[in-house]
């Protein structure tokens, strides 16, 4: 029974996943429509399904490096961090403060695990939370050389041809890292740690249906109300948070792709003159990053405690 409970919160989960951050994958480039968003969320859906064959190596992170999450208790513990990532992020967006999913899932695990008194990880917790802090501005410092190159060696035609290698190595980037943790849930729900082609598959495209949902209000976000937006800051942001958070992938630290693409877009604006920044925007966001993983946290251990002592009082 947790089992099955665990399944439908993971397929409900890779839908938000697709809403909170399908659409910002996609935003970046809409004021250079070289990719349409029909055929980006087609590549975006392919992608994520095929690189986690190739690697999974964030999502065992998630998995079994921040904590033991095997067994029924661990079942529930996730479930529960799962419910209180959403609930934190569904709060903040309702509120205009779009905010990581990825921090709110570390946060709800390491909650859950500690409320449920599961073994976990404090030097993993740590790591991922200094990597997904450092995250936005490894996009921010990539984008700045990146955006130089491009206004000064780059004609339209060719920026296109950018955008469309920018969109490719940041969705690939994605695959290999963010969007692990849609795999990493199915992956308790089910008791396996390999990346089986058909959960793959079925993770990209319930995600692909949440994409379609999310585009519209994820677009606006990242594209309008950061930065005073023109065709190279986007690509630029593309660029550097693809190259941001492949290397994160590379040591199996999962980190938030929308959070390094917000660093890419503040990068190039403020190579270009900090007056293009938004700044008010930014720091609506950044707030919203500081309170997701304590916030996610909290609620995480708070509800595993109560769910616990209830158990405990039925089987008494």
């Amino acid at each position: 029974m947790d089992a099955l409970v665990l399944i439908v919160v993971a397929g409900l989960f890779a839908v938000v996943s697709g809403v909170n951050d399908g659409g910002a994958l996609l935003a970046t480039g809409l004021k250079l429509p070289v990719v349409r968003p029909v055929t980006g969320i087609a590549v975006l859906t392919v992608l994520v399904a095929v690189v986690p064959l190739m690697t999974h190596q964030v999502a065992l992170t998630f998995v079994t490096r921040l904590g033991s999450f095997e067994g029924p208790g661990g079942r529930i513990a996730v479930t529960i961090a799962v419910v209180s990532a959403l609930a934190v992020v569904w709060v903040l967006s309702a509120k205009g403060r779009p905010t990581s999913l990825t921090l709110a899932v570390v946060g709800g695990l390491t909650g859950a695990g500690l409320g449920w008194e599961l073994q976990i990880s404090a030097h993993w917790v740590v790591l991922v939370l200094a990597f997904g802090l450092a995250a936005p501005f490894a996009g921010g410092l990539l984008a700045w050389p990146i955006i130089r190159m491009l206004v000064t060696t780059t004609t339209a035609r060719g920026l296109r041809g950018w955008h469309w290698a920018g969109f490719l190595l940041q969705t690939f980037a994605y695959a290999a890292n963010d969007g692990q943790k849609m795999l990493a849930v199915f992956m308790i729900a089910l008791g396996f740690t390999g990346a089986p082609l058909e959960y793959t598959v079925a993770v990209a495209v319930l995600f692909a249906f949440g994409a379609m949902y999310g585009l519209p209000r994820a677009g606006r976000t990242l594209s309008r109300e950061i930065i005073v937006s023109r065709p190279p800051h986007g690509v630029a942001a593309e660029l550097a948070a693809g190259v941001a958070v492949i290397g994160c992938a590379a040591v199996g630290m999962p980190v938030s792709m929308t959070q390094a693409i917000a660093g890419g877009l503040v990068g190039a604006g403020v190579a270009q003159g900090g007056g293009r920044v938004r700044w008010y925007a930014a720091v609506k966001i950044v707030v919203a990053w500081l309170l997701t993983l304590p916030a996610s946290g909290l609620l995480g251990w708070g509800l595993a405690l109560l769910v616990k002592g209830f158990a405990s009082v039925e089987l008494s």
